[in-house]
């Protein structure tokens, strides 16, 4: 409506052509309410009406359906529908999920208010902005054709009889119709964004699209960890084979071999073969460690403190094995928390500590260091806070400067029954 243009363009006309077809169709609206409410009241005395109440409470979809393809006159992003598919085929899950659905009952009530109060209301700003200037703008015509020329009513109230009279209101009810262009347009914004609050509610898109993302990350997180298994499995199971009898032909080779500068050619490459076996056994270890995937999360945190360059006390306390994603993002925080305690801090000494209370892993890194981590200096932190809020966890840190430093981890989780320790890997 700011454009200079807007006067000349079609958004005026299809803003009367929303308000006017609104108007038709709460008629028809009002009339099948009436009517079905009246056949269900009449044959609920025999018990025949109750299928028909529930005809009644999914009345509102046609009419939001409707709605829906009329806001396309004025919007070119129309409001989409907010129905979940049924879990099953057949009208029986069909009705059960239209009628637990929060949209169904609020399409109902838009339904009900279109029928009573919103189709008036259209009438009005359509009778009001368009037809008493279009009535105005045809004085003369209606002058020399229904007045015979000497004489007619303006709007029913004012009797005009003479031609430049009749011109002059003419003329008025040009000025009143580009005024009123604006008023259709102002009306029929102003009720569409009524409609689409009502049957296209934006908090509900967006929960349906933070519940989409959210198990969108789940799965990718999923994905990744299954991933990394894949990778370890292949790496244990192919290259670190290899190169353990590689390293076993060339110590067999050393053991043949004369003295000379053979032996030392091979004394050479089977120390190689044993340090790119170490490293790989170490890569290994990184990607996802065997201990935590066949003894879990107590026994990992315990191999990482005994690793650790720094001292570790590790108080850990859980009653059994965790979900595998749990386990595996708590694992790699710990390792990334110690590294930095060896890297960054200083520290003499560190403890792990935590457990598992009121449906909640909770883990505390401590250490004694000189403080003032900061998570945005690139220590790691801010990626391992979003590897556990996926989990719907959160990562707090305290880190003055001075010390000491305090990693707390809390992920909601419950622990996994005797007997399924070999699914959480």
């Amino acid at each position: 409506m700011s454009r200079p243009g807007f006067l000349l363009s079609a958004w005026p006309w299809r803003a009367a052509a929303y308000l006017l077809t609104g108007a038709g169709t709460g008629v028809v609206a009002l009339t099948a309410f009436v009517t079905v409410t009246v056949v269900c009241g009449a044959l609920a005395l025999l018990l025949v009406g109750l299928p028909l109440l529930v005809v009644v409470a999914l009345s509102g979809l046609p009419v939001a359906g409707v709605e829906r393809r009329r806001l396309r006159l004025i919007d070119d992003d129309p409001a989409s529908g907010q129905h979940r598919e049924p879990p099953a085929p057949g009208l029986r899950a069909w009705l059960t999920t239209r009628l637990r659905e929060r949209a169904t009952w609020r399409e109902l009530g838009y339904a009900l208010l279109f029928a009573v109060l919103l189709w008036p209301v259209d009438a009005l700003a359509i009778t009001v902005a368009l037809l008493f200037p279009l009535s105005m703008a045809a004085t003369p015509l209606l002058m020399a054709t229904a007045g015979g020329g000497e004489e007619t009513k303006v709007l029913k109230l004012w009797t005009v009889t003479t031609w430049p009279t009749a011109f002059g209101v003419a003329v008025l009810g040009l000025l009143l119709m580009a005024l009123c262009c604006y008023a259709l347009g102002v009306a029929a914004g102003a009720r569409a964004e009524l409609a689409r609050l009502l049957i296209a509610s934006r908090e509900d898109e967006l929960g349906a699209r933070v519940v989409e993302l959210a198990g969108s990350r789940v799965r990718l997180v999923d994905a990744f960890e299954a991933e990394r298994r894949r990778i370890e499995r292949d790496l244990h199971d192919g290259a670190q084979q290899r190169l353990v009898a590689l390293s076993m032909t060339l110590g067999l080779a050393r053991l043949d071999a004369p003295p000379g500068p053979l032996a030392d050619q091979l004394a050479r490459a089977h120390e190689q073969a044993a340090q790119a076996l170490a490293e790989l056994r170490e890569l290994i270890h990184g990607i996802h460690p065997k201990v935590l995937a066949d003894y879990g999360l107590q026994a990992a945190v315990a191999d990482a403190a005994d690793r650790s360059a720094v001292p570790v006390d590790v108080d850990l306390e859980l009653p059994g094995r965790l979900p595998g994603p749990v386990e595996s993002a708590a694992y790699f925080v710990v390792c990334e928390a110690l590294a930095n305690v060896a890297r960054h801090s200083g520290a003499g000494r560190a403890r792990v500590s935590g457990g598992h209370h009121d449906g909640r892993l909770v883990l505390q890194v401590y250490d004694d260091g000189r403080g003032g981590a900061d998570a945005s200096a690139g220590t790691g932190l801010t990626g391992l806070a979003d590897r556990v809020s996926v989990l719907d966890g959160r990562l707090a840190l305290s880190s003055p400067p001075g010390g000491p430093t305090l990693l707390l981890v809390e992920v909601p989780c419950e622990s996994l029954p005797a007997g399924t320790a070999d699914h959480c890997g």
